[in-house]
């Protein structure tokens, strides 16, 4: 079945289109899933309600621009919200460092991600919505509610932190 014909599927809630809309997207889309959540299983959690969700709005899809990219949008609005209800917004009391210059640009994507989803919520989310997926900070201050200098101060504060952590963990760079 083409992507076409499994949007229409899922538009008239036929099982097996859904099923089979499920398999085709749910890997690239949990690692969305990933990179907004604070570990594996909420990663999995988003995924299958965002998936639900996805099924319920796939009627106002209406051709126009990527379908992958607007399940995606979606999925980080689901997750954002998610983030909102739980007023995760509050400020986060850290002391502001200096900044760390970094010797070596290599290290695993494990790691990388591991200390990505052990950021604050917020700092997690403005790296990931600017650097992973860029937008702009006026567009992750309207998604999140926050001013454009909260946006980039949150984005400076992730960058220091994942610099200090790798600074810390030389075991994990790679050798090339």
């Amino acid at each position: 079945m083409s992507t076409e014909q499994l949007i229409n599927g899922c538009k008239k809630n036929d099982l097996k289109a859904q099923e089979q809309l499920y398999r085709e997207f749910s890997p690239r889309l949990f690692s969305v899933c990933l990179k907004y959540s604070r570990n594996y299983a909420e990663a999995q959690d988003n995924l299958q309600d965002g998936f639900l969700l996805i099924f319920d709005k796939i009627k106002q899809y209406a051709f126009r621009g990527s379908f992958e990219g607007w399940m995606k949008k979606v999925l980080i609005n689901h997750i954002l919200q998610q983030y909102r209800k739980e007023t995760f917004l509050s400020l986060v009391e850290d002391n502001i460092i200096e900044d760390i210059e970094i010797e070596n640009d290599y290290i695993s994507i494990e790691y990388l991600m591991k200390i990505i989803q052990e950021l604050p919520d917020r700092y997690r989310l403005v790296f990931n919505l600017n650097v992973i997926d860029g937008y702009s900070h006026q567009e992750i201050a309207s998604m999140l509610k926050i001013n454009i200098g909260t946006s980039k101060s949150n984005l400076h504060r992730a960058r220091m932190i994942l610099k200090i952590k790798i600074e810390g963990n030389t075991d994990n760079f790679k050798i090339i």
